[in-house]
């Protein structure tokens, strides 16, 4: 899976096969190594961040902080997204 960037000990990453037909465009979050229950959050098309669930159980103080840095970075994912997966949707 790609990983895009890390936030002190949180890993920001596309799971590698975002099913068929592929979803909008989002990421996930884990401390430390990618996990099946990550927090996963979607990117809207104003770049901002939507919270489809805390399934990592992130404290709300700090997944507040990784909220922001990913906004501050949403071009950078989104440009990401399309190198890896050839096109982008967005969830809204």
């Amino acid at each position: 899976m790609p990983q895009i960037f890390r936030i002190g000990s949180f890993w920001v990453y596309f799971w590698s096969n975002e099913s068929c037909p592929l979803e909008p465009i989002h990421v996930h979050v884990s401390e430390g190594a990618p996990t099946a229950n990550a927090t996963k959050i979607w990117i809207t098309r104003a770049g901002k961040c939507l919270l489809a669930h805390n399934n990592s159980h992130i404290n709300s103080r700090i997944l507040l902080n990784i909220l922001r840095i990913i906004e501050a970075r949403n071009e950078e994912i989104v440009e990401k997204w399309k190198t890896f997966f050839g096109n982008v949707s967005y969830f809204c």
